[in-house]
């Protein structure tokens, strides 16, 4: 079995790697070749939690889970509060092949999912982005966006004010100006990003502009709310896998309220497949819930696994 440990991470995957691994991981549950094993959660007290994401990409021969939550007294300890591993299985004959560090590897895949989102169904001219949350996560994603769209400014929100100089120096390092606002003032925005951990609706309907595309990335658990639910009614929705949308994503608000069904929502996948259609006019608010799916992080820590043995930096034990 393999190790490649999160000390080597960095100098092995790069945002573009993820982008790839991702885009290739939802067209594939969009043909059928893969799909992801329900998920565990566990709520630990204190506002820890802990659980796993796993899945079976069958063209891909990758079978894995990833283990790990969110531990909020890290940042404390001096270490982030997301702590994931990555354990890969060759899904002939089970036996384990690699253990991959998660942490940065779940930053670069949410944030290529977002940033596949807005290259798919954001409008082309699109060139305000607003971001909405400025964690540990923000960075990866305002990086990621700055990629796949010419943005000539950056607006931003957040609960806590004084964690938005950060994301600034992101936009500054970008070329990018920078600007804190009121929610209110997302409306001036073409995509919106949303990256918090809240329990309730921060962005609202009366927020968003007509044209606009929304990447809705925090809500991965029952009860967690980014977004009024009358925006996601007023929108078209698109998600990486319709099960975890209803159920612990953001549509799981709307659906529960009558507004949106599951049917409703499009697999972004099979945009990418080319077996559904993505934005079908200017003036069309299209929305993206990430809940994060496991054959996200299977397959970026295949890519990690491959270009470590490319460069020499994996470590081979026996099992």
């Amino acid at each position: 079995m393999l190790i490649v440990p999160e000390a080597e991470i960095a100098g092995l995957v790069t945002a573009e790697d993820a982008f790839r691994a991702v885009e290739g991981s939802f067209a594939a549950m969009a043909r059928g070749e893969a799909y992801n094993f329900p998920v565990i959660r566990e709520a630990l007290g204190e506002g820890r939690q802990y659980g796993f994401k796993s899945g079976l990409d069958r063209a891909g021969a990758v079978m894995g889970v990833k283990a790990g939550g969110y531990f909020p007294g890290n940042m404390a300890r001096g270490m982030i509060n997301h702590q994931s591993s990555v354990f890969l299985f060759d899904p002939e004959t089970g036996r384990p092949t690699a253990m991959v560090g998660g942490n940065l590897l779940t930053a670069l895949r949410t944030a290529a999912a977002s940033a596949i989102s807005i290259d798919r169904l954001a409008r082309k001219d699109a060139k305000v982005l607003g971001m909405v949350g400025a964690g540990h996560q923000a960075t990866f994603q305002l990086r990621a966006a700055a990629k796949v769209r010419g943005f000539e400014k950056v607006i931003a929100w957040n609960y806590h004010p004084d964690m938005l100089p950060k994301l600034g120096e992101v936009a500054a390092e970008l070329g990018l100006p920078f600007e804190a606002v009121p929610l209110e003032r997302m409306v001036e925005a073409d995509v919106i990003v949303t990256i918090t951990s809240s329990p309730a609706a921060s962005l609202m309907d009366a927020h968003v502009s007509a044209g606009t595309h929304l990447a809705c990335m925090g809500t991965d658990t029952v009860g967690k709310q980014e977004v009024e639910p009358a925006l996601l009614a007023r929108a078209r929705v698109f998600t990486d896998e319709v099960a975890q949308s209803v159920s612990i994503g953001e549509a799981q608000h709307a659906v529960a309220g009558g507004l949106i069904r599951a049917e409703d929502i499009t697999p972004i996948g099979a945009v990418i497949a080319g077996l559904a259609e993505g934005r079908q006019s200017d003036d069309q608010i299209t929305l993206f819930d990430g809940t994060g799916v496991g054959l996200q992080d299977l397959a970026v820590a295949s890519a990690a696994v491959r270009l470590a043995r490319e460069k020499g930096v994996a470590r081979e034990v026996a099992v």
